[in-house]
């Protein structure tokens, strides 16, 4: 009898260990940025691989364009659990995220596909206590910032002055080449620049189409300003739920993610650029070697700014810009032509 007993309860507990393995699991996924943005691209591929990965047993609602959380309250709002999953731009809180604002200051990147890499490295390597309350599921940063204007910008003189729409760290920036930041969302600079409020904005120019910004700045000066970072969390509670075979999944795909979407959005950059200029006849511009030259030398401060900053919080500031400086020429380096292979005679 007693064998008969045990035998049901190993075979009811079986039963139960396989239901738990094979429930469904929804996780809600909030971001801030319109569907059509690269941030929100990058979510909906992140979704449809998890739940393929997981044989459908994981559905990924999204939620883009701040329909369940905005921009400012997301990382809250995902600690909080309002949202299982998150993505904000650290960039846009300066001095919150002291490990991953390195990779925000001036380093002349030239592609998403770079930075972003580096971001994910330089954040794996110091695990910032910021991100201790959450886990994080991937990082990746949006293409390098350049000026676009309603009239032509090709020289630091004609910066001077000029009231550009700016976020985050790019007030400082701006600031510093001679212009002058106003801050706005995004969604009131067409009519801002219609009123003459700015004359244009800084940011990545995948935004020429996605928010057809090149109808109202039909020019773009390349400088290669700073990039902005974005990291996706998740709710640590809600990760802690997961199976184990899951979390491999979301682990296995982090870095993967990073990589996928700079490349993603520096492909759509040059289809951008191509619409703009057959649309709105974009015009590019590039500042004379001395002027992009006297930008290392005046953005350079707020590198030993940020270095002193987080020093003083008892971070290695000298070390961590010498680790992005390091990742940058690591990811820069073109790969080596393979060797062709000799016939045998």
């Amino acid at each position: 009898m007693k064998l008969r007993t045990l035998f049901l309860a190993l075979v009811t507990l079986m039963v139960a260990l396989v239901g738990t393995a094979s429930a469904e699991i929804t996780l809600t996924y909030a971001n801030f940025p319109p569907a059509v943005t690269f941030p929100s691209v990058q979510m909906e591929r992140w979704a449809k691989e998890v739940e393929k990965r997981t044989g459908g047993r994981v559905k990924v609602k999204t939620f883009p364009g701040g329909t369940l959380l905005g921009a400012k309250n997301m990382l809250e709002g995902v600690t909080a659990g309002t949202a299982d999953i998150g993505n904000f731009a650290m960039s846009y809180q300066p001095g919150r995220f002291p490990v991953s604002e390195a990779v925000d200051l001036y380093h002349g990147f030239t592609s998403a596909k770079v930075a972003s890499q580096v971001l994910f490295d330089l954040v794996q390597k110091y695990q910032p206590k910021e991100f201790a309350k959450v886990k994080i599921v991937t990082l990746f940063t949006c293409p390098p910032t350049n000026i676009m204007t309603k009239n032509p910008v090709k020289s630091l003189k004609d910066l001077k002055g000029t009231e550009l729409r700016v976020a985050g760290t790019s007030a400082d920036v701006l600031k510093r080449l001679g212009g002058v930041p106003v801050a706005m969302p995004q969604s009131e600079t067409p009519e801002a620049i219609q009123k003459g409020v700015v004359k244009g904005m800084i940011s990545s120019m995948e935004i020429l189409q996605d928010f057809k910004f090149a109808a109202y700045t039909p020019n773009a000066t390349v400088v290669n300003l700073p990039v902005v970072s974005f990291a996706v969390v998740m709710n640590k509670a809600k990760w802690n739920t997961l199976p184990a075979d899951v979390k491999k999944v979301i682990d296995d795909l982090a870095r993967e993610q990073a990589v996928w979407t700079g490349e993603y959005v520096d492909k759509h950059l040059q289809e951008a650029l191509a619409w703009s200029a057959r649309e709105h006849k974009l015009q590019q511009f590039t500042l004379p070697a001395a002027d992009q030259q006297q930008i290392g030398k005046l953005l350079a401060p707020m590198t030993d700014e940020y270095i002193r900053k987080v020093s003083a919080q008892g971070l290695n500031g000298k070390q961590i810009v010498a680790d992005v400086q390091a990742l940058k020429a690591k990811y820069e380096k073109p790969a080596k032509a393979a060797k062709p292979t000799k016939k045998k005679k």
